[in-house]
């Protein structure tokens, strides 16, 4: 379950690119004094995804710009809204906007759909599946990258979304009904993003890409349709791995 929140920029600004600790916060303030208002320091899950403001350049005051909250918990979505309902401007950094509109949307997963991501997907593969796919590094962990195996990729995002998934059902689920779910994917480009996280300089790599699924069935609809709100891989509370129902 998706809002989309229809923006008018208060003033003139240059598009801030550092903008996810921001509009994270911005997302968290939305949850003050609520049921889940401790997502905020909640270690591991949080079930919530965002868009970049977006189209994503500098801005006259007066024109329109777009942000979307997603999350697959719909009691989460509607908290969100109720707290964009007392609020007449959203501020993010040094971009100020009004709020024009929000709406409600569901995004429509059939049995085949193509998905497109709007913001990089983070996928780290652990110390512990570096042979598997002929990694040598010393670190803990790697960011995937282009040069490594495309399977590294897939595997790590399945069991990502698996292990979320699980979580956020609260039971054990037959893998078998559900994977392997990517079957045609076309890559596009890597990215890497520069964060401010506790006024230190994170680099993190990232990727894009888009995904076809021509035969789903009723147990990968269901995965899927979950995935798209809930973010593709990791640090999706940063608003990470956002994706997009492609249009035909």
């Amino acid at each position: 379950m998706r809002l989309v929140l229809t923006l008018e920029s208060a003033c003139d600004y240059a598009y801030d690119l550092r903008y996810h600790a921001k509009l994270q916060g911005f997302v968290y303030s939305l949850l003050r004094g609520t049921p889940y208002e401790h997502l905020h320091d909640l270690r591991g899950y949080k079930y919530f995804c965002f868009s970049n403001i977006y189209p994503p350049f500098d801005a006259r005051q007066g024109e329109k710009r777009y942000l979307v909250l997603s999350s697959p918990d719909e009691e989460l979505v509607r908290t969100f809204a109720q707290a964009l309902l007392r609020r007449e401007e959203v501020g993010v950094g040094n971009m100020r906007f009004y709020l024009k509109e929000i709406r409600v949307v569901r995004p429509r997963i059939g049995k085949s759909v193509a998905l497109v991501t709007r913001t990089p997907i983070i996928v780290r593969i652990p110390r512990r599946s570096y042979a598997r796919y002929g990694i040598t590094s010393e670190h803990s962990y790697v960011y995937w990258r282009p040069s490594m195996p495309f399977d590294a990729f897939l595997r790590q995002l399945e069991d990502n979304l698996m292990k979320k998934y699980r979580s956020f059902l609260g039971r054990e689920l037959e893998e078998g009904h559900y994977l392997p779910l990517f079957q045609q994917f076309v890559f596009k480009k890597q990215v890497c993003n520069h964060l401010l996280i506790k006024n230190c300089e994170v680099r993190v790599f990232g990727s894009l890409w888009e995904f076809h699924f021509p035969h789903l069935r009723r147990e990968q609809r269901e995965l899927l349709r979950f995935a798209i709100d809930a973010g593709f891989g990791e640090r999706n509370s940063l608003g990470f791995g956002f994706m997009e129902v492609k249009v035909r």
